[in-house]
This record gives C-alpha cells, structure tokens and sequence, in this order.
C-alpha cells in the first residue's frame, strides 16, 4: 500500500539527504564576458522616467520592478524568446534571468504582457530605444553619417482569410444603395413623405425614415407576426427591410473606415494589417497574407530607425520614415542609402531640400545595360535628345516635339510637372510596330519629368563613384544582413502581437536586443568603431 504521507504539496518537506548550504552570490556563475552583463550595464544608464510615469502612485506595486522587467524583455528577445510563457520559463530556470531579477520572483506571463502592453507603448518604447542610440553615439559607435535603409514583409498575427478588400466594399455598398433608393421611393409613395437618400451621409435619412414607419405601427396598433402561414403587412416588411438595410450600411462604413484613404484592404482580426505578397509562400500560389511593412535603417551595422507601415510599395515609405528619424534623434544622416525600390521624384526632392545626399539605385539600373533593353527603341533612353530645342528624334530621324505640360499628382500629394512630347508624324513608318503601340492614326508619345531626370543622373553619379560603389556594397551586407539576422538567425517571421502600435513596440523591443548582442560581438571581436566593410581587394 503507498504511503500517504509522502504525498505532500511542498517537496522540501522529506528532502533529508541533502546538506544545508549557504547561498551564494550567484553571478559567480556568470562569465565576465557574457553579454548580460553588457546588458545590465548599459540599461542601467538610461532615463526611466518616462517608464515610471506609466505606473500610477495608487494601488498596489509592482513586485518586479519596471527597469528589471525591461532588462528581461530586451535579455529575452536578444536569446529569440518572444513568447511570454517562455519568458516565465527562463525567469524560473536560467541563471542569467534569476541574476538580472537581483532576488524578485520570476514575474507570470501575464504580468509579463501587461508590461509589455501597457507600458512600453505611448512613445516609451521608442524613448528608450533612442536613448540607447545616442548613447551608441556617445560610445563613438554611431556617427550618423550614412544611413542604409531597407524594408520586409512581416506577417501579422491575424487570420489569413479576414481579408476586407475596399474593391469588393464600394461594388456592394452601390448594390445596397440602389435598394435603398428603391425602398424609400416606394414609403414616399405610400406615406406621402420625401426621403431623399444622400450618399455621403446615409444613416441619418434611413434612421429618420425608420422612426416614422415605427411610430405608424403605433398608431395602427400593429402587432408584427412571424412564422410560417403567416402574412406580413406591407409595413412590417418595409421596416425588417429597412432594418436590415441600416445593418448593412454600418457594416460598410465600418469597413471603409477601418481601410482608410490609402489602403485597398485590412483584416478584421487585425484592422491594422494590410494584406500583402510575402517571400514566404508556403502554398507557392502568390497567397496575399495580411502583414506589415517593416523598414529599418542601420549604421555600421546598428539598427538606428524602426518604422512600420501598412503601404505594400516602399517609395511612400522613406519620407515618413526620415521625418521620424529627424524628430527622435539629435542629428540627421548625411547620406542616404537605399535600393531601386525606393526611387522616385518625391524622394529625391526631399533629400535635396534637406540637403541629404542619396544614393539611390535608378528602377532601370540593372536592365538598362542589357541588350534587350538597348534593342527597344520606343525608350526614351535609346533616342536623341537636343538640349537646345528640347526635341527627341527617334530611331528612324523623326522629332517627338513637346506638346503639352501636365501636372501629375501623387497618393500622397505630391506634384510633379510632365512635359508630353509627340512624334510629328508615324505614318509609313517601317520601325513602328517596334517603337510604339499606338492606334493606327495616332503618332508616339513620351511623358518626361525633366526634374526627375536631373535628380536621377545626379543619384545615378552618386552611386557609381568609388564612394558609391562602396556604400552599395555595404547597404547589401549591413541592412540586408540585419534583416536575415533577424528572420534566419532570431526566427522572428510574425508578429505575435495586433496593432500597429503594439507591432512597433515588438520590433523595437528586437532591435534594441539586435543592437546589443552586436555590441558584445563587436567588442569581443575588437571591431569597435568600424563603420565600413572594406571592398574586396584582388
């Protein structure tokens, strides 16, 4: 028979063949040269207040203090541990937690959410990170000279098939509206009244004309009747019709607002997230997933700018981002580093008048020295151009004159002039059919920014001098290694998290471990204050 006695909750209770020892001081365990004593350090040097302030002086305190919470979080994202329940875990059972707890209990995983939830939004998150980047700065780390910049699709933590397309919302919600228009015709025509349906703002005349067919049940003394076998009034009908008319309005506004102006979708478990085409296909069919788009911007292999977008194109993407960078931090980047992807007349203008130098890959770099591209000759590129009568002739002698000068405007506002240059005449042209698509009768046309062209040669010459070629090389190995750090090496290839506000509070959180960890390898491989990875040599 088992003996009931050794059942007992606590298992110190019989655990007489062990000796009684002192406790001791358990950093003892840790190596001098372990990042966690990096970490401790340098957390230690930054300014809470901003942290505190989110901690009301009434009620209980925290067990855990919030500057030892943060030294977890950041200590655990640096060792790819994302999830609260494995951050518990370790706080319980690994020795480099239990020594940055300096003697509290390991806090619970949902103590460990709300902080990360509660606390570290609001611009604290973003607070703390640019301390840390200024204090790279005063560690002659970072100069904030050149910035590399790129971007990633990231998933979000929301169902895949949640989709909202704007596309689908506005060809419904015309559907519904020629049904309302229809509805109140026909209460005008047998209440005598004059509901008119006003697009714009349509819940105002349906909720009215709902009150009034109300109030006629009432003074009928109607009782509605449901079921089979029974007949409805004409009343009753117009208003369940009416009813479910306004239900599905608001559902349609909801929707549209969820989207916004900018966007073409959203899901409904994450309103936030845009649906967009990952690298990761695992159906291999092009699936849309709902995700973010995630840009970084990284010197001497620091992650020095976070942003997070719901745009799927990265050229609307580098303005705001540059913006946010110049807000936060104490100076702005001299040099501008980026690939074809963010290429445009508007980014261009605005490193110009920020007096930014960039480095931006042409859209047509690549191609443009092939022989296919050369071969085409309806491109601009492949035809004269005279500076001094502002004509392009073309590949069989004929001039495209300028015709006409149109303004061009942007998603995001932005105008640029286009001057639209003609062909005098392609009739019996024998290279036609290679140069244009244009209907029989009509002659080729181009469509020139000349602003843009300028701004282009200059990025173009930017990037093809020593100094470019250079920069290039090292925006493919510090900004494009950090993200394959990150999504290879960290694991880190969706969000747990739902919000934009909390997405950005989980990326922050694995860059600043990202940029500790780098820290440590640098100073353990004495590569401090390297900014460059030198060119190959032959």
């Amino acid at each position: 028979m088992r003996n009931q006695e050794n059942i007992h909750q606590d298992y110190t209770t019989y655990s007489a063949g062990y000796q009684l020892s002192l406790t001791m001081d358990i950093q003892v365990y840790i190596p001098p040269h372990d990042p966690v004593r990096l970490l401790n350090q340098l957390l230690e040097g930054l300014d809470d207040k901003k942290l505190l302030g989110t901690y009301s002086d009434k009620g209980r305190n925290s067990v855990v203090p919030p500057v030892i919470m943060f030294k977890i979080l950041i200590y655990a994202y640096m060792n790819r541990s994302f999830s609260s329940r494995e951050i518990q875990r370790l706080c319980q059972r690994d020795i480099h937690f239990i020594w940055l707890l300096n003697g509290y209990p390991a806090p619970s995983h949902h103590t460990i959410n709300r902080f990360r939830k509660h606390h570290l939004s609001d611009g604290v998150m973003e607070d703390l990170f640019d301390q840390f980047i200024e204090c790279l700065h005063t560690l002659d780390e970072i100069h904030f000279k050149n910035l590399f910049i790129d971007g990633t699709k990231v998933e979000a933590n929301a169902n895949r098939y949640s989709f909202i397309w704007l596309k689908s919302v506005t060809k419904n919600e015309a559907k519904l509206q020629v049904k309302i228009e229809k509805l109140l015709q026909q209460v005008n025509d047998s209440y005598l009244t004059s509901y008119s349906f006003d697009v714009k703002n349509p819940l105002p005349v349906l909720e009215a004309c709902l009150l009034n067919l109300k109030e006629k049940v009432i003074e009928q003394s109607l009782e509605f009747v449901y079921g089979k076998g029974k007949r409805k009034t004409e009343l009753q009908r117009q208003i369940e019709t009416l009813e479910a008319f306004i239900e599905k309005q608001i559902i349609y506004l909801d929707y549209q607002k969820m989207i916004g102006s900018t966007r073409s979708s959203c899901s409904k478990t994450d309103p936030d997230a845009t649906f967009m085409r990952m690298k990761e296909d695992h159906m291999k069919n092009g699936q849309l997933k709902p995700g973010y788009n995630v840009q970084i911007g990284v010197e001497a292999e620091y992650i020095v700018g976070v942003g997070v977008f719901q745009s799927a194109n990265d050229v609307p993407t580098l303005i705001p981002f540059l913006d946010s960078l110049k807000g936060r931090l104490s100076r702005t980047f001299k040099q501008i580093i980026a690939d074809a992807g963010y290429e445009s007349e508007e980014n261009y203008a605005y490193l110009k008048e920020n007096h930014q130098k960039g480095f931006i890959k042409p859209l047509n770099y690549e191609t443009s020295k092939t022989r296919k591209y050369k071969a085409q000759l309806g491109k601009r590129e492949n035809m004269t151009y005279d500076e001094l009568n502002d004509t392009y002739t073309c590949a069989n002698g004929r001039t495209l004159k300028p015709i006409e000068v149109k303004i061009r405007e942007s998603q995001t506002g932005y105008r640029k002039e286009v001057t639209i240059y003609e062909c005098e005449t392609c009739q019996d042209c024998p290279l036609r059919l290679k140069c244009t698509k244009a209907k029989e009768g009509n002659s080729k046309r181009l469509e020139v920014s000349k602003k843009m062209l300028s701004l282009r040669t200059e990025s173009l010459k930017n990037i093809q001098s020593e100094e470019g070629i250079l920069l290039r090389k090292n925006r493919s190995i510090q900004v494009e290694g950090a993200f394959g750090v990150l999504k290879q090496d960290y694991g880190f290839r969706k969000f747990l998290t739902r919000g934009k506000i909390q997405v950005t509070v989980e990326l922050l959180l694995l860059c600043f471990g990202y940029n500790v960890q780098k820290l440590h390898n640098k100073i353990q491989s004495h590569r401090c204050g390297q900014q460059l990875h030198p060119g190959k040599v032959a």
